[in-house]
């Protein structure tokens, strides 16, 4: 199992699409990884897109970036209230800075904008933002992931084994 002793957090919020959570979730847990659901602290159990809740283990200002090996953060629409969090922007930034492996898909590529790591940086997204990635100075490619150093990007649910893939082969 590649991710023993690895710490990986999920970031979760109100309408996270539900796929880009639980794969991810099962696929580190299958690696060996420990994986701790992080949330924003506005509740204590969010619901996916389609309905399936997840209890968070903490929230963002309880955690510090030096606990984790990385990080996933998923799409749907949480990505829109992630990024209003501080607390949410300085943990990607910090494990992000620390060259942990970070992994954001679909709309996630939105807190990487409002946490300023794409300027540079060569990535992928849900089609949607992709004017908000180029306009905050990335260089954005339609492919099922890009990975560029410690960063990896997917586009949708479809791209989730290739996401996984390559984020796991970061470790």
């Amino acid at each position: 199992m590649k991710l023993t002793g690895k710490k990986i957090a999920v970031l979760v919020e109100a309408d996270y699409q539900d796929m880009e959570v639980w794969f991810p979730i099962f696929r580190l847990r299958e690696e060996g990884a420990d994986v701790v659901v992080v949330g924003t602290g506005s509740s204590t159990t969010y619901r996916g897109k389609y309905g399936y809740p997840i209890t968070v283990d903490f929230s963002a200002d309880q955690v510090h970036a030096e606990q984790f090996h990385g990080v996933v953060i998923p799409g749907g629409w949480a990505p829109d209230r992630l990024r209003q969090y501080k607390t949410v922007l300085d943990f990607v930034r910090k494990l992000f800075e620390s060259g942990k492996p970070v992994a954001a898909i679909c709309h996630a590529g939105s807190v990487l904008v409002s946490a300023d790591l794409v300027r540079g940086k060569h990535l992928t997204s849900f089609n949607a933002i992709k004017d908000d990635l180029r306009n905050a100075g990335a260089t954005w490619e339609d492919k099922e992931v890009v990975v560029d150093g410690n960063l990896v990007t997917s586009r949708r649910p479809d791209d989730l084994p290739a996401f996984m893939r390559a984020f796991i082969g970061l470790f």
